[in-house]
């Protein structure tokens, strides 16, 4: 099964949005079959088959969620994120600001779904491959 250490090494390669595609399809060859970010803090959870999980601990000071999602306002930021002209922590950042608690990678569906702090899901996207 995969590490902390080998999801870090992948996640390393990571600069900006546009890199993702190619971050997600590394660590499902690895064996990840999802996982959850969490904006609060940066940790998270990465899961393979017979439930194995790894945690990945947190990164950065906690940052406090909006209690209401702005979802136009997300989803606009998360594209000038995706084409390259933001950097990861700025993303967090507009991620806490818009109400965003977490997302899911699926690597089966190659989706990546928002949820808010009620657990309702803000966007569900396909991730390309």
């Amino acid at each position: 099964m995969f590490t902390v250490e080998q999801i870090k090494a992948a996640h390393s390669k990571v600069k900006s949005g546009a890199d993702f595609p190619a971050y997600i399809k590394e660590i499902k060859s690895l064996g990840v079959t999802h996982y959850e970010a969490h904006v609060s803090d940066g940790h998270i959870d990465y899961h393979g088959g017979n439930n194995y999980t790894v945690k990945v601990p947190a990164k950065y000071e906690p940052l406090t969620i909006a209690d209401s999602p702005k979802t136009e306002e997300f989803k606009a930021e998360l594209l000038v994120h995706q084409q390259g002209k933001t950097d990861y922590l700025t993303f967090i950042k507009m991620c806490a600001e818009t109400g965003v608690e977490k997302w899911e990678i699926c690597m089966d569906e190659m989706t990546c779904t928002y949820f808010d702090k009620a657990g309702d899901k803000i966007l569900v996207e396909g991730i390309p491959h």
